[in-house]
Order: C-alpha cells, then sequence, then structure tokens
C-alpha cells in the first residue's frame, strides 16, 4: 500500500468498507462535493441520505446516540434516515475532549444552533421555490411542509437549493421538548458492540501491520541499565528489539520507556518480551510503599494545615462546642479498570502520520503526536474507534506516542498492545486521600463548627514540577464548593508526593471527598439520633441559592458560569426527598437489611442515593437494592442517563468494595481482576431504581455524577447493619 491511497480505499482494502458507522469514517461520497453541508456537523444528499458527525468519543455511554439526533431534531430530520460520522481529531469540530461529562453539558447550544442553521436554510430554500413566507413553512419528518397549500418538499429535493442559501449567524431553536429523546430511544451502535462488530482499538490491522509489546521498568522513573535480546531476538516471529527513550518527571503524556519487542503477531510479540533479559536502574521512588506512605499523610492530617477556605474561627469554635466529633478517612489510589486495555495503531509515512485508537481526546493526541514526531499537526491525522470503557484512562495519549515513535522506527504501521497486567501497572492512578473532619455542637443540638483538613496529591504533579498537594481545581470538587451552613468552618490542607502518574478518573477528587464528607454526615447523625438525610440538610442550611463571595463558595464551577450554574440547596433536598421516599429509607427493614444514604454534588448535577445492605456468607456486605435520584437540569436522552446511573453505581460499588492500588518498593502490586476485582454480576444488586427530578435550566453532567456517592452509602447502610464504621476503603480488600 502506497502513502497515495486514500483513507477509505484504505479501509476497503482492509475489508471494512462497508463498516463506515463502526470506524467514523465518511462513506466514499464525502470524499466529493457535497450537496448541501452548511456546517462540519451536517451533510445531506440529493436522495435525502444525512449524515450527522459526533464530535465526541463513544464508550457506551452513549453520545452517538444523543449529540447526532439532537441536531437531527433541531432539523426535523427523520432519525431513521440519519448516519452517524465519527469525528477525526480536528479543532474544527470544538472541544472534542470526551471528559469530565461535558458532551452536553458545554455544547448543546452549539449543537443545537448547527442543525437549526441547516434546517432554516431548507426553510428558505423551500419557500424561495414556492414564492411564500418562510415563517409559515414547518420542517418535519424530513420534509418541509406548506400548511396553508399543502406542498411539500422532501429534504434531499431541497439539498442543492438550500446550500445557496446565506447560513443564519443566530438561527433560532426549537422548543427544548422537541430535541430531547423520549424514553427507551434506540442506542444505535448497541447491536454492533453486542455482536462484535463494532471496532475497537485493537480490531485495525492493516496489511503490513506488525505488532508492539514493551516491557515498562516496574517502578516510575526507573530506566534500562541493560539487556539482553538474544532469546528474544530468537522467538519466531519477532522481527526487532527496540529501546524507548527514558521518562522524565513531570512526563505528562510521555511514554514510560522500557524495551519494545516488535513482531509479526501479538503472541510473538509477547513470547519475545518474556524472553528478554533487562537489568534496571531504580528511579526516585523505588523504596516507596503504600503502607509507609498512609501513615505519613495520617500523622499530617492531626496537625494544623494551610487554611484553603474559612469562615470564623473553627479551631475555636471546636474548643467551645458542647459536643464534639471527629474521624479520619483514607481512600487509595485506584485503578481505571476498564475492559478494553489500551492499544493504537499508527503509521508514520514520512512528515505524516495516521493513526487509529481509542482516544477520549483526539485533538490532544493530534498534538501530542505532532510534537513527538517533530511534524505538522496538520500532518496527524487521529482516527476514533469505539472506546470498551475509559473512564479517563484513555484522555491521555502516552500508548498512542509509543505506536507512532515504533511506527516511525520500524517503517510500518504499527500496533502498540498493553496487556491488562501493562493497563494495571503502568498507567494513570486516581490520587489516594487522607481526610481529617471535626465537627462541634452546641447544647441546643445546633452545628457549630466544621473542620476539614485534607491530604493528597496533585494531578498537577503529573504536568508540572514541585507540586507537592492537592491543587484549588481539585478541593473544588466537593470541598470548597460544599454549601455550609456553619457559623465557623475551615478547609486545610497538606503536602503529599505523587509516587504514581497520578491522572483523572471517573469524577476525580469527588469521590475521595464525597466518601470522607457523607461517611461523617452519617456518623454525626448517629451520634445526635436523627435521621442521616436530616442531618446532611442540617449541615447545607435552607433551600437557597449560594453566593461566591458571602458564602466563601469555590469559583471553579466545573468550568461553567455560577450565573448559569449557581450552588443551589433546593436541588440538593430535591434528590434527597426522592431517594428518601422511593426507598422508604424511615421505614423499619426486615432483620438483617439495613439502608445507608449519601448524596452530593459534582459536575453541575446533584445526586442521592440508598442502598440496601445485609451479610453475605463472606462476612461482608451484600447489595441488596439502590435508589438513585438526579438532578441534571434539562435531560435530552433519559434512557442514557438511566444507564450511566445504573453504569456509576457498578463502577462506584467496585471502588467501595474492591478497589485498591497499592505500592512495594516503588511498583504496583495489583495485576488482574483477580486482585484487583470489580464488582461481578452476582454481586449486583437485585434492582437499581433511578429517578431523574429534572429542574430545567442549562445540562448537568451525568456520565460522573453518580459514582461519588456510591461508597459512602455503602458504607452507611454497613454501619447502620452491623455497628462497624468503615472509614478505609476498600471494605474487601
Amino acid at each position: 500500500m502506497s502513502a497515495q491511497v486514500t483513507r477509505r480505499g484504505f479501509l476497503i482494502a482492509l475489508g471494512l468498507g462497508s463498516a463506515a458507522l463502526s470506524l467514523g469514517v465518511r462513506p466514499a461520497f464525502a470524499e466529493g462535493a457535497a450537496d448541501f453541508e452548511p456546517n462540519v456537523f451536517v451533510r445531506l444528499e440529493s436522495d435525502g441520505a444525512l449524515f450527522i458527525t459526533c464530535n465526541r468519543s463513544e464508550m457506551g455511554q452513549g453520545v452517538r446516540a444523543t449529540l447526532p439526533a439532537v441536531i437531527g431534531l433541531e432539523m426535523g430530520a427523520d432519525l431513521s434516515r440519519v448516519e452517524v460520522v465519527q469525528a477525526t481529531g480536528d479543532a474544527v469540530y470544538g472541544d472534542q475532549n470526551t471528559d469530565g461529562s461535558t458532551s452536553v453539558r458545554t455544547q448543546i447550544v452549539m449543537l443545537r444552533e448547527a442543525g437549526a442553521a441547516a434546517r432554516e436554510m431548507l426553510v428558505a430554500a423551500a419557500a424561495a421555490r414556492w414564492g411564500v413566507d418562510p415563517a409559515g413553512l414547518v420542517a418535519k419528518d424530513h420534509a418541509v411542509t406548506d400548511p396553508a397549500s399543502g406542498q411539500q418538499l422532501g429534504f434531499g429535493e431541497l439539498a442543492a437549493e438550500a446550500a445557496l442559501q446565506p447560513i443564519p449567524k443566530a438561527p433560532a431553536l426549537r422548543p427544548d421538548a422537541d430535541v430531547a429523546l423520549g424514553e427507551g430511544s434506540p442506542f444505535p451502535d448497541g447491536v454492533a458492540m453486542v455482536t462484535g462488530a463494532a471496532k475497537y482499538g485493537a480490531d485495525v490491522t492493516p496489511e503490513g501491520t506488525v505488532t508492539a509489546v514493551i516491557l515498562r521498568p516496574p517502578d516510575l522513573g526507573g530506566a534500562v541499565a541493560s539487556f539482553d535480546d538474544s532469546e528474544a531476538r530468537a522467538v519466531p516471529g519477532v522481527i526487532d528489539v527496540i529501546t524507548m527513550r527514558t521518562w522524565e518527571a513531570p512526563g505528562r503524556f510521555a511514554p514510560l520507556g522500557g524495551v519494545a519487542v516488535v513482531a509479526s503477531d501479538t503472541w510473538a510479540a509477547l513470547e519475545g518480551r518474556r524472553a528478554l533479559r533487562v537489568t534496571w536502574t531504580a528511579g526516585p521512588n523505588a523504596e516507596i510503599s503504600t503502607e509507609a506512605e498512609m501513615v505519613m499523610m495520617r500523622e499530617r492530617v492531626e496537625t494544623p494545615g494551610a487554611a484553603k477556605r474559612k469562615k470564623g474561627k473553627a479551631d475555636k469554635a471546636l474548643a467551645s462546642a458542647a459536643q464534639t466529633h471527629s474521624a479520619v478517612y483514607q481512600v487509595p489510589h485506584l485503578s481505571h479498570a476498564q475492559m478494553e486495555p489500551v492499544a493504537a495503531l499508527a503509521w508514520v509515512q514520512g512528515d505524516r502520520c495516521e493513526v487509529w485508537a481509542p482516544v477520549q481526546a483526539p485533538q490532544r493526541t493530534r498534538s501530542t503526536v505532532a510534537k513527538v514526531l517533530e511534524i505538522n499537526e496538520e500532518d496527524v491525522t487521529v482516527n476514533v474507534t469505539f472506546l470498551g470503557g475509559a473512564f479517563g484512562r484513555k484522555g491521555k495519549p502516552d500508548f498512542v506516542l509509543e505506536a507512532a515513535l515504533l511506527s516511525r522506527a520500524v517503517g510500518r504501521p504499527v500496533r502498540v498492545q498493553w496487556t491488562r497486567e501493562d493497563d494495571m501497572r503502568h498507567g494513570y492512578y486516581h490520587a489516594c486521600a487522607v481526610q481529617r473532619l471535626d465537627a462541634g455542637f452546641d447544647e441546643a443540638g445546633a452545628l457549630t463548627a466544621w473542620r476539614h483538613r485534607v491530604c493528597a496529591p496533585s494531578i498537577l504533579s503529573t504536568f508540572l514540577s514541585l507540586v507537592d498537594g492537592i491543587s484549588k481545581l481539585e478541593l473544588s470538587q466537593g470541598l470548597t464548593d460544599l454549601a455550609l451552613d456553619v457559623p465557623a468552618f475551615a478547609i486545610e490542607t497538606h503536602e503529599a508526593k505523587n509516587r504514581l502518574r497520578i491522572g483523572w478518573l471517573r469524577s476525580v477528587y469527588n469521590i475521595n471527598h464525597a466518601f470522607a464528607t457523607q461517611s461523617f454526615v452519617d456518623e454525626l447523625a448517629r451520634l445526635r439520633g436523627v435521621p442521616t438525610p436530616d442531618m446532611l440538610k442540617q449541615v447545607l442550611g435552607p433551600p437557597r441559592k449560594l453566593s461566591p463571595r458571602k458564602d466563601k463558595i469555590a469559583r471553579m464551577n466545573y468550568g461553567l458560569s455560577l450565573d448559569d450554574h449557581p450552588i443551589d440547596t433546593g436541588r440538593y433536598y430535591r434528590v434527597i426527598d426522592k431517594v428518601r421516599e422511593a426507598s422508604s429509607y424511615d421505614a423499619p427493614q426486615p432483620e438483617g437489611r439495613a439502608l445507608g444514604f449519601a448524596a452530593h454534588l459534582s459536575f453541575n448535577s446533584y445526586t442521592a442515593v440508598v442502598v440496601a445492605v445485609s451479610r453475605h456468607p463472606d462476612g461482608g456486605p451484600k447489595l441488596e437494592e439502590a435508589w438513585i435520584a438526579l438532578d441534571a437540569g434539562t435531560v435530552m436522552n433519559p434512557e442514557r442517563v438511566r444507564a450511566q446511573l445504573e453504569g456509576a453505581f457498578i463502577f462506584g460499588a467496585s471502588i467501595a468494595l474492591y478497589g485498591n492500588i497499592t505500592l512495594q518498593d516503588g511498583a504496583v502490586v495489583q495485576g488482574n481482576y483477580n486482585d484487583y476485582p470489580v464488582l461481578r454480576i452476582d454481586e449486583a444488586p437485585r434492582a437499581i431504581h433511578t429517578y431523574l427530578e429534572g429542574s430545567g435550566g442549562p445540562p448537568g453532567g451525568v456520565g460522573e455524577p453518580g459514582v461519588p456517592p456510591v461508597a459512602p452509602a455503602i458504607a452507611n447502610a454497613w454501619a447502620a447493619l452491623t455497628g462497624e464504621r468503615v472509614r478505609t476503603l476498600p471494605m474487601k480488600g
């Protein structure tokens, strides 16, 4: 295959030319002129075929089922005639980072305007042909109709004429109800995913592709001192053995180094790697153990830290309180543990590079590959395959850089394949944390003091040197943005060095902060003899919208204006009351069963969870039933939101029961699902009830907000059942 082969021709040669949707490649005619292409999202042909581009990555959350459909509904299209095209990494599509629960939250207006502009141009074309006022025409069911005369023209019939109309600068949007998908809306990629037709990172293998696996240093910052590759080269199928660049802090998205074995197939590459004999130079963390690090962090939170948010004098209020309570909570490092280990195919030809990979951030991948290869960004093409789970891991393109560097070295398309053990031991990890909370009550039982100390490493340490503790942005994920109706409070932090590559994981620091605050609220409730939902309301205060200055609230707000997304305790109350009622939280429970409650605000959405537990035969908690209520403002696709909440519960329960990455001599101990389990089907609750308490207004996040309250709800249920308070996760680790 030569450099002159087009991307379409390249895929046809793979036998995948008919699977355009699976790989996100435009059909053949897309390389020519379109009949009507008013923007980068909409393409209409004269036969009525409508292609709508999805600019975000599909990892099972249903983004391809929602974003193109909203554009189509805004147009008035027949969704059964819409084909979804996956965008390559390119700034023309706007922000493509599929993280932070932003796919709907931050870009829905832009996407609706793309559909509305196309609709208005089609209507204008019909009006011009009929010589009527466009205001009286209706675009619906893939056609424009004049109700007065009964005339109708299909979208395809109008395509060429619509292309001649001026593009409206401020197209009018339909009512929200007209573009929201109904309950049970279809998931167009579901069949392909279930039957195996969907194409993931490891499924793209053009003729001439070779496979590489890499033996990486056991500890972060380690390097190759020497190696013997004679036995590896003797393995049938092994083509080459290549030493990778040594990783240096702070690292960012740089590969971890090591020795790569390039072979004709995956098995040969793995056998070749097993045969390598490598001596390593230890990195700066080679003597670090998790146990020692946690002891140090626990000692630090017993002392005053740097104040990051305060009101009144919390120390004085605690000293004078009639009753006080203290607790220390600990969350370990966590792995993304996504089902699909990372893999990437890169083909470097001269000064051009083409990539096929399951990435969450195609533009970041594109720019990073260009920088590492020292070529122009416009000469890098990033094709996004389906992602078999991600949870933040595939927003870091280190594995793509490995493929690009090796492709340039061997002059062939190279697929870098990580094994499960590679992914578990050499990924990016959720930050561990130790947190101490103190509260004080007056003689009447009113909460008068609240102090929260945090010791945790920062994600920023992956990108910047000399970062030794949690940042303002990370504190605003559940602490400095927490509504506190307390006369005196303080949020304090301590230094914590990063011993691993720390990266964002689904819901990020909200996991740590919700576990600490919501467990503590439950402890306070039991101390005072009141229901936990009532104690949380006492902490939050009466329904109101908080002012950043008056209420000492963080201004980060997940990148959106507090004017559009104010922190609203009334919305907290909405979800609290819903799960309380739905679960019969206040009713007596059967013998051997107890309920636990927690709630949390994250990504501009409010979530409350109640979990029913019993005692499992293994002695630990058995999850019986769960109730989740979410207020995410305007919901565009209820079916996918419910699925996200169910998945969030399983993800959060896995963290609560099992999640635990530990270090010994600087190396990650865990390697697979046998020693880093995730929740199995027989451990899942018999039912997960979901409730969408839409309050209207701008959409909030969906993919991440369901996770943070799950672990504390389970821990609180266990305390109610057994009297045993869980303050260190995991519960079964």
